[in-house]
């Protein structure tokens, strides 16, 4: 059985529409490559056949990995979530202690993590830190350089 994940709407549709896109799409492509490659010819020495069967090959096991994934997710009901707290979806600022800077961040599930959109992971170092503290707390975090501390300053939704 494959681990529990928990998404928002908006990951699981993100994740259905990907593995839509590698069945619906992809694996025609793939399969039209392969009989075009087949149809040149020897097969023992045939370069487009062996990349194009190497292609189909990464192909399913990425829709594999993807229908794994999706067996195991589960949709977070945000209305029952403690708004006091860090949780999944919660919008957490927090304040370095070493340097005063502020970062905001949003707690994700692996799935939906992007640095770039301010979305980290629970699972991360520092999503695991911030989970269940509330405001006002101090999250000590071990990273591969030490040990941060970080201040709570705000927790929304």
């Amino acid at each position: 059985m494959s681990k529990a994940s928990y998404y928002t709407e908006e990951g699981l549709k993100k994740l259905r529409n990907e593995l839509r896109h590698l069945k619906d799409i992809e694996r025609p492509r793939v399969s039209q490559a392969i009989a075009e490659a087949r149809d040149k010819g020897d097969l023992s020495e045939n370069a487009e056949y062996d990349a194009a069967k190497e292609e189909q090959g990464l192909l399913e096991l990425k829709i594999s990995k993807l229908e794994s994934t999706l067996s195991g997710a589960r949709l977070i009901d945000e209305s029952q979530l403690d708004a006091s707290k860090a949780l999944v979806l919660s919008k957490v600022k927090i304040k370095n202690q070493t340097n005063g800077m502020e970062m905001t961040y949003t707690l994700v599930a692996d799935g939906e993590a992007d640095l770039s959109s301010g979305k980290i992971s629970v699972n991360s170092p520092i999503g695991k830190g911030l989970l269940g503290k509330s405001v006002g707390d101090v999250a000590e975090i071990t990273v591969p350089t030490g040990v941060m501390k970080f201040d709570i300053i705000e927790i929304s939704r």
